[in-house]
């Protein structure tokens, strides 16, 4: 059994996260050694509960056989964080997914992220908000990262879709569950011009539980988060409230005071949030942003300040840190004192560039043309 395959018979268990994976795998080394592993030992080595203790040891090979037969009947992807797809964001939160099931493509330029969410029922107001800034962002370089849920999401991804840029949406349900089910064409769509995401197995039903787990992973991907519309209690501000933990951008359209569904975000302006009243708001917090190769590039005077090799200020400091020796995304970040979203714009671009290029296990380091 390869570490692919264990991996996602772990996250088949549904329980097992990555922080759980990193305990077990400190005790027994490798996936396939905590599958073989016995319920005494998992409970008593590691602490887990006795019921997923059971679960592990209940998981058949056929089991396994049967998620990689579903997948690739469906030319759908299996990734883990070794797998060069891998989105190179979600390698930077507390708790990446263990496994991603991928429809669709990720490629480098989908680290400039830019997620849209907001309410199920939304407005005309909301709706046509969200597309807005959705095809503006998508026009200036950005990939739309949403939801796929009614409303705002909808609107996102539609948005970003229209003005012939990438989307991609991460569901909280199975790939082979899209939900909801008006949203099945759309989804297809969305594959073919970005992304389907889902950490979830692939026949997982859209359980209430999922969406949480799901909104960290649609804030993990961005470098910032734009609330449109949401009430107090709306799972978009759960989205907002990832995104501050994990360091990225918190944005928010005003909306009218005397409706509850603009209450989540109006109150997250008074909290500090930036009011974004046009895209503009959201470009100047990404002063050194360059699109890649086949995007709208922004207006040079967007790009920052940049030296006599065309590097940004960022990416000239971030450069510096990073040598021909192997150097780890935690010790770029703690070194140069930068904001995620710059540090993860500034490398994407230094890889564009063919300064530096990204090795496993979140190392950066120069590559020979680069200096």
């Amino acid at each position: 059994m390869t570490d692919i395959e264990a991996l996602v018979g772990l996250n088949l268990v549904m329980d097992i996260g990555s922080i759980r994976l990193k305990r077990l795998l400190e005790v027994f080394g490798t996936p396939q050694n905590i599958l073989r592993a016995g319920r005494d030992s998992l409970v008593c080595g590691c602490g887990i509960g006795a019921s997923i203790a059971s679960k592990i040891v209940e998981l058949k090979t056929g089991d396994i056989e049967r998620e990689f037969k579903l997948a690739a009947r469906d030319n759908i992807k299996i990734l883990t964080g070794q797998s060069p797809e891998y989105p190179e964001n979600l390698k930077f939160i507390p708790d990446p997914p263990i496994v991603l099931y991928l429809k669709g493509d990720i490629l480098p330029g989908d680290s400039l992220g830019l997620a849209i969410v907001g309410s199920r029922r939304a407005s005309l107001y909301g709706l046509t908000c969200a597309q807005k800034f959705a095809g503006e962002l998508a026009e200036s370089g950005f990939t739309v990262i949403s939801g796929l849920a009614r409303g705002i999401d909808t609107a996102a991804h539609r948005g970003a879709l229209r003005s012939h840029g990438r989307t991609i949406a991460v569901i909280g349900s199975g790939l082979k569950n899209i939900y909801p089910q008006e949203n099945r064409r759309l989804a297809d769509e969305i594959a073919l011009n970005g992304a389907m995401l889902s950490e979830f197995p692939l026949q997982t039903r859209p359980l209430r539980q999922n969406f949480p787990r799901r909104n960290r992973v649609i804030s993990g991907l961005s470098l910032g988060v734009l609330v449109v519309e949401a009430c107090r209690n709306s799972g978009a501000l759960i989205t907002a409230n990832f995104a501050l933990d994990q360091g990225r951008e918190v944005f928010c359209v005003p909306g009218r005071i005397d409706t509850m569904s603009s209450s989540g975000a109006n109150a997250f302006i008074q909290q500090g949030a930036k009011l974004a009243a046009g895209v503009g708001d959201i470009l100047e917090e990404f002063p050194f942003f360059t699109a890649p190769a086949g995007r709208k590039s922004q207006p040079a005077a967007a790009a920052g300040p940049v030296d006599k090799q065309g590097l940004s200020c960022a990416e000239e400091l971030l450069y510096n840190i990073i040598s021909s020796q192997p150097v780890s995304a935690d010790e770029v970040a703690q070194r140069s004192g930068l904001s995620f979203g710059k540090i993860c714009a500034a490398l994407l671009s230094l890889q564009l560039k063919k300064k530096i290029r990204s090795l496993a296990g979140r190392f950066f380091e120069r590559t020979k043309n680069g200096g």
